[in-house]
């Protein structure tokens, strides 16, 4: 039960960066390079923000391990998309499905293990 409380925090947090973020809400597939690179930002701040709640705003680690392409080297793409969109059970990873799209959670994976972007 005490596990439970110290993760309300975190998880309120993530919850506000993500409202803030967009909210979930499906963004209109618009047209040309622009609608990508808006989605595009809104991922970075999302993963930046939300992700860095518990990984370090610099993803180099904190309340969850590092997600920098050296501690995430051995770990295949398709693994990291799994963990984005179903979390790990017994931990406090969530899954993020319904927040980010598949290919959204696949275009992150790929992101961290290049070196994720600057906001």
């Amino acid at each position: 039960m005490r596990a439970c409380r110290r993760l309300i925090g975190p998880m309120l947090l993530c919850w506000a960066g993500w409202a803030a973020a967009g909210g979930g809400a499906a963004q209109p597939a618009g047209s040309g390079a622009e609608a990508g690179a808006g989605r595009e930002a809104r991922l970075i701040h999302l993963v930046r923000q939300d992700c860095g709640s518990c990984h370090g705003l610099r993803l180099s680690g904190g309340l969850g391990p590092p997600l920098t392409p050296r501690a995430l080297s051995g770990k295949s793409g398709a693994y990291l998309e799994h963990v984005i969109l179903h979390g790990i059970p017994g931990t406090a990873m969530p899954g993020w499905q319904g927040i980010v799209a598949p290919a959204e959670a696949a275009w992150i994976a790929g992101q961290l293990l290049d070196g994720f972007p600057q906001e």
